[in-house]
């Protein structure tokens, strides 16, 4: 079985394809470009070089956020299409599990995505032999709410690019209970699409390319000035 998977949930633009039990090719962008400028040809140039067609994939797995609402949408509606045209199986993955399956067997992985004015989308996780458990549920939360509820556990491991944006202040406040996670395991990577999807495609968890929409966690900007007026 091939797996294509893609997310474009951050600035991140990121493509791979699994074969079996192995990753065969990876492209991973991270520059102030449009996704709907770079995804379409970054995936053609990656089957290219592995002498793929898109007809070819078996499944497709895609990040469903929470996110980025333009990226999001470019992503969802790319592989929507792909797997439209091609009538293929789709898996949607969360963005935040896909972050903390970069971090196999830590203890408590707490992903973060910037979602701006001191609130990052996050969520808890942990492994469980070799299963990614959840621990706390997604949500938007304010940076200073986290920290209340990271004082109920130990041996945390952070990662995404909220780790980052707030970094200095996470130091303030939970100083040497945390840890960042190390530069390769802290961005939106592909590769952890591919193995979850499989992974969901094996239990029969497949989504409908009719139905499969991004999964925001808040209203966009949009929305929240719509129902103000």
């Amino acid at each position: 079985m091939k797996i294509l998977g893609l997310d474009t949930s951050t600035m991140i633009s990121t493509c791979a394809v699994m074969e079996g039990n192995e990753i065969i090719g990876e492209y991973t962008i991270n520059q102030n470009m449009s996704h709907s400028e770079k995804l379409v040809p970054m995936i053609k140039e990656l089957l290219d070089n592995l002498n793929l067609r898109p007809k070819d994939i078996d499944l497709y797995g895609v990040a469903l956020g929470p996110g980025s609402f333009t990226g999001l949408r470019i992503g969802v509606g790319t592989v929507k299409t792909l797997a439209h045209l091609f009538d293929k199986p789709i898996v949607g993955i969360s963005t935040l599990e896909a972050l903390a399956y970069n971090l196999p067997y830590n203890k408590t992985i707490v992903p973060m995505i910037d979602a701006r004015r001191n609130r990052v989308y996050t969520g808890i996780y942990t492994w469980q032999g070799e299963e990614l458990k959840t621990l706390k549920e997604e949500e938007a939360i304010e940076i200073e709410k986290l920290f209340e509820i990271l004082d109920d556990y130990e041996d945390i491991v952070i990662s995404g690019d909220g780790s980052q944006v707030y970094k200095d202040v996470i130091r303030e406040n939970l100083g040497d209970r945390i840890k960042v996670a190390t530069a390769g395991a802290n961005i939106c990577r592909a590769s952890s699409i591919c193995d979850l999807a499989k992974r969901n495609y094996e239990r029969g968890l497949v989504d409908d390319y009719y139905k499969i929409a991004p999964e925001y966690l808040r209203p966009s900007q949009a929305e929240r000035r719509l129902k103000k007026s």
